[in-house]
């Protein structure tokens, strides 16, 4: 067997074990990356540390701590409550509240599960209160998610484009970003008219006073009807989650807890009703007020002054830390470490693969397929479908990587295959059995829960088997880049 096919089947092995036993695939791609280097490539230490991605970690450090910050001194609530209450009575605009909340998270800097985590739970409940489909409601928060998530300078567009940078492709910031955004944005307006959107929109609008609901026209609700003007006190409250309301400390939404691979998904929590917060709840405090400026301050910097993203970031969270170090005390230990371990981890695997000629002969075998768009189309399924049971982020730092001499042909535009790629590897995330499907399922109070997860399993089905081939056809066949 050739060093080449040992370090693949290594690879694949790194994912099975990951996706099987809850073991960070960081940790254990650095495992193989030792094994491999050593044994099968001869490399030493030097060699296999040539591949960690150092800018990378910086910019993944950085802008994970500045949104650390910020759900710690209580920025992310204040961004959540200001959005729903622009749309106060307007049921059917709460799903795309959802949405473009969760873009925003992410678009600036969340994690992905993260911004599901803060979102989802007031999500849902607002789904419970309003009768809205948890399926629907689920799906906005997740696509919104992913719909920001490439942003230049977000989590994952941040990996992409140093990915492309690292291999020296031609690469489009904008276009990767307006990629994954048009195709979640298409996707959820499906989404909302197949689940029950439209009828939203001739719902009479509700104004919620204190946790109670007062409503006009006729809503249908999760707990009863509202006819003409009244009040409707028995509706199910937000549940599965709280806030704390003293305008001194950070109240943070928190999700319920993720289901382990060893429970049944139809388990239930008992969840207690707590009222919707006020307007002053969560007021504009000094520390908000400077986090607000530094997230604007951050977007100005990288994509106006084309300063480092993840250097930037860090800058601003020590200025934040240094006035407000309680607030900040936290912040540190909230940033997201097991993303910058697995990004890293595969990484430093890819490199040690690009040193002992992996990645040619890889490029070199899905090229002597001898259908430049055949390889391309069998790419983007391999992404969608792993990724819907493993790290989108980990897939998508194995493939692009394998993809490059491939690219490197010129029958294939490299623009608009890094950004299939990038979108089937992430928008597969609603299946329940990725992070945020599961974050999903799991804050959804007074459902049927084994029910939910089918809903679940059958959407992601669906997305993992449609989307692939939309995005090959729309992005890859016309050539981009």
């Amino acid at each position: 067997m050739s060093p080449e096919l040992i370090s693949i089947l290594v690879l694949a092995v790194v994912f099975v074990i990951a996706t099987t036993r809850s073991i960070n695939m960081g940790a254990l791609a650095f495992a193989a990356a030792f094994a491999v280097g050593t044994l099968v490539a001869d490399l030493d230490a030097d060699g296999i540390f040539a591949g960690f991605p150092g800018d990378l970690f910086v910019v993944l450090v950085g802008v994970t701590y500045l949104f650390a910050i910020a759900r710690s001194n209580g920025t992310t609530d204040w961004l959540v409550h200001a959005s729903v209450r622009l749309v106060r009575g307007r049921v059917a605009l709460i799903p795309w509240v959802m949405f473009a909340l969760t873009g925003a998270l992410t678009a600036i800097g969340a994690v992905s599960p993260a911004a599901v985590a803060i979102v989802a739970p007031i999500a849902l409940s607002f789904a419970a209160r309003y009768g809205i489909s948890p399926l629907l409601m689920g799906a906005m928060v997740v696509h919104g998610a992913q719909g920001g998530g490439f942003s230049p300078i977000s989590i994952y567009g941040s990996i992409v484009n140093g990915i492309v940078e690292r291999e020296k492709l031609p690469g489009n910031e904008v276009t990767l970003f307006l990629a994954s955004l048009i195709v979640n944005l298409v996707i959820a307006a499906v989404v909302f008219v197949a689940c029950g959107g439209l009828r939203l929109w001739r719902q009479g609008s509700v104004i919620e006073v204190d946790g109670s609901v007062e409503g006009h026209g006729g809503l249908e609700g999760a707990g009863g009807a509202l006819k003409g003007r009244g009040e409707l006190r028995d509706q199910p409250q937000p549940t599965g989650t709280g806030t704390t309301t003293d305008p001194g400390t950070h109240s943070s939404p928190t999700p319920a807890p993720t289901p382990s691979p060893s429970s049944s998904p139809t388990a239930t929590a008992t969840r207690e009703a707590t009222p919707a917060p006020t307007s002053s709840s969560l007021p504009l405090t000094p520390p908000r007020i400077a986090t607000l400026l530094s997230l604007v301050a951050l977007v100005i910097a990288v994509l106006v002054l084309d300063l480092d993203a993840g250097l930037t970031a860090i800058t601003l969270a020590v200025v934040l830390s240094a006035i407000w170090p309680d607030d900040s005390r936290k912040a540190v230990g909230e940033i997201a470490w097991p993303t910058v371990l697995l990004i890293c981890g595969v990484l430093t695997y890819v490199g040690v693969l690009d040193e002992m000629g992996t990645i040619t002969w890889a490029g070199e075998g899905v090229g002597g397929i001898g259908v430049p768009l055949l390889a391309a189309v069998l790419l983007c399924y391999i992404g969608a479908i792993v990724s819907a049971f493993a790290s989108s982020v980990g897939i998508m730092g194995a493939l692009i990587p394998l993809a490059v001499p491939f690219l490197a042909q010129g029958e294939i535009g490299a623009v608009g295959m890094v950004a299939a790629l990038a979108v089937s590897a992430t928008v597969v995330d609603v299946s329940p059995f990725s992070t945020n499907g599961a974050l999903v399922l799991a804050a959804a109070p007074d459902v049927d829960r084994e029910r939910f997860f089918r809903q679940l399993m059958v959407y992601g089905g669906i997305v993992v088997a449609v989307v692939p081939a939309v995005v090959w056809l729309l992005m890859v066949v016309p050539g981009w880049g």
